[in-house]
């Protein structure tokens, strides 16, 4: 019997989850490549590429939405000024996730780049 997915709970409660993930989406969105933790990219890249799919529509409600998601207008201006239409003939995929080197020894999480393609 196949177990339902349950997405990554970085030992938080589900508003500070919802509040880091809007945290670093908005910082990929304004300096387009961020470096954080492995996991945190991995759970961070499917919120990243529903925002631009959003803003590939370019619609009312499209921008509603995203502002819902992002709050914040100047994220959302750019997301929908250069991020959507460069992306316009790209049928998804629209982020890159590349792992680096761990720390040292005292702090051995998995450390990646998340970036636009």
């Amino acid at each position: 019997m196949s177990q339902r997915s349950k997405p990554r709970s970085f030992n938080r409660p589900a508003n500070q989850r919802r509040a880091l993930l809007r945290s670093l989406a908005r910082s990929l969105v304004m300096h387009e490549r961020i470096s954080t933790t492995e996991a945190k990219a991995k759970e961070l890249r499917p919120f990243v590429e529903r925002l631009v799919t959003y803003a590939k529509k370019n619609t009312l409600a499209s921008r509603r939405l995203t502002k819902a998601r992002l709050n914040d207008d100047v994220a959302v201006a750019k997301l929908f000024e250069s991020i959507g239409p460069r992306y316009s003939e790209r049928a998804g995929g629209y982020t890159r996730i590349v792992k680096r080197t761990r720390r040292g020894a005292n702090d051995a999480r998995k450390l990646a780049y998340i970036a636009f393609v």
